[in-house]
Formats: structure tokens, sequence, C-alpha cells
């Protein structure tokens, strides 16, 4: 070995067999017409890198660059279309969670949420930003478990108080499999700021039996779940790393959601990987 060679490191686009091996038995399958086959469809593997890429770096489409091999960036967006219309991106995030469940790599003794803005363009679920001048935007909101990893996503406009999507966002965590007994899909307790702080909405979250913890406006700062909450604003540091969900490009809602369901996705087989 030749002193001083570093091994390049892996890009973040790159998927290994590990990863394939969970993602290729979600995709639909297409039979190639016998009549007619017309051009061979590029491989569905370097089109989901083709994907990662786009969702990395932010790059638009049409410049993602063509000597990588990941075939154009119409055929990467179509492919992303395609399976989000299937539902591969809800179906692969909970495929994960069940995997960290049965790793006891999940904590459903309390989950926290929040809202912040991950900025502005057109679309479908905009709106006007009350906080941001007004200006058109839409809002990622989030729910983690108690160690900060995406139990589900949604989509608002921006003008959408934090509030009003915290049923939402209970109703998104999906029936989560991986050990003997029913799905687990609700935390014991949820953990929310000021910004959550409604009495309707703590009855509405004692029916689906999780205990709502919310600060209460109007109190002094210092109620300790600061230091509970924080996992939450670190996934949404992590979940925001991905380049493309800093701002929404995407006039479709769905495909900016695809992008927003695979980044949580991505974020728990990094935790995932991190066990083994």
């Amino acid at each position: 070995m030749i002193r001083g060679c570093r091994v390049a490191r892996p890009k973040p686009w790159d998927v290994d067999d590990e990863l394939w091996a969970v993602i290729e038995p979600l995709l639909p399958k297409v039979e190639r017409r016998t009549r007619h086959p017309g051009r061979k469809r590029h491989p569905d593997r370097l089109v989901f890198q083709g994907i990662l890429f786009v969702l990395h770096t932010g790059i638009s489409w049409e410049h993602l660059p063509q000597e990588l091999g990941f075939g154009s960036g119409m055929t990467c967006w179509r492919r992303l279309a395609e399976w989000t219309e299937t539902g591969v991106w809800p179906q692969l995030h909970e495929v994960l969670l069940a995997e960290l469940r049965s790793a006891n790599a999940l904590d459903f003794s309390r989950a926290a949420v929040d809202g912040p803005h991950p900025g502005v363009k057109g679309g479908a679920k905009t709106g006007r930003s009350p906080v941001d001048r007004g200006r058109t935007g839409s809002k990622h909101h989030l729910i983690t478990d108690a160690t900060g990893i995406p139990l589900a996503a949604t989509l608002t406009g921006g003008n959408r108080n934090d509030v009003t999507q915290l049923i939402p966002l209970l109703q998104a965590v999906p029936p989560v499999r991986g050990k003997v007994g029913r799905p687990r899909r609700r935390p014991d307790v949820v953990l929310g700021d000021r910004g959550y702080d409604h009495d309707k909405y703590r009855r509405l979250v004692r029916e689906l039996g999780v205990k709502p913890l919310i600060a209460r406006r109007g109190t002094e700062h210092g109620s300790g779940l600061g230091t509970q909450r924080w996992v939450v604003e670190r996934a949404f540091a992590h979940l925001h790393w991905f380049r493309r969900l800093r701002i929404r490009w995407e006039i479709r809602d769905d495909i900016h959601e695809a992008f927003l369901t695979l980044g949580c996705a991505l974020i728990c087989w990094r935790r995932l990987k991190s066990l083994r």
C-alpha cells in the first residue's frame, strides 16, 4: 500500500448493495414490450442514484450531469413521479422504521413535533407566511421519536399554524412493525413548544391515547421541555441538509413530498447503519 494514499469515501448518492436490497423489492416491475420495445429502460438503480444526486445537491433536473451515468434529468424525474404514484417512499420509510424497532432503536415513550419554514416558491400547498414578510411558501412539519428518528413529515402552506398540524402529524405515523404483537403507531407522550398551545388540541391528542406536554404561552422559559425537544430540531437540521428540501422548487406538491419522505427514510437508514 502506498503511504499517504487515501481511500475515496463513497458519495452520499452512491447506493450500496444493502440499501438496494431494501429498495428494489418495493419498486414496481415494468415488463418490456415484445413488439416495438423501443429504447431499453435505464437501470432503476442508476436512476435512483440520479434522484439522490438531485436531493443531495439541489441541482435542477436539466443540469444533472450526463457523465455520471444516471440518465437524463427528465428520465430521473419521470421515474420519481412513477414511483411516487405507486407509494414507494412511504413504504420504504415504514420498512426502515420496522427494522429500527426490531433493533430496539425506536423509543415511543415520547415524540416531539415542530414545523419551521423550508423556503419559498410557488405550487400547491403554499400560502403567505405570517412570519416571513408575507412571502408565499411552504412549510414542513415533523414528528420524531424520543431519539430524533423521523416518524412522519407533512407539507402545508406557509400560512398554516403549527397547532393545526398536530393531529395530522400523529395520524401520519405509520403502523411500525418489527416486534411480535400489534404494530406500534402512537407515542405515549407528545412534546410541543408554545406554538402548539391550545386546549382544543390537547383534548384531541388525549382522545388519540397520547399525553400532551406542551409549553404554555406567556409562561417563563425554563419549563425543561427543551432538554427533550431538541431532538426534533436536530432531525430538521439533518433533513434540511438535503439541499433540495431547503427551498421548494417543485410546483407539484407530491414531488416535493416524495423528496421529504425519502429524506426521512435516508435518515432512518443512516441510523440503522450506525447500529451495525
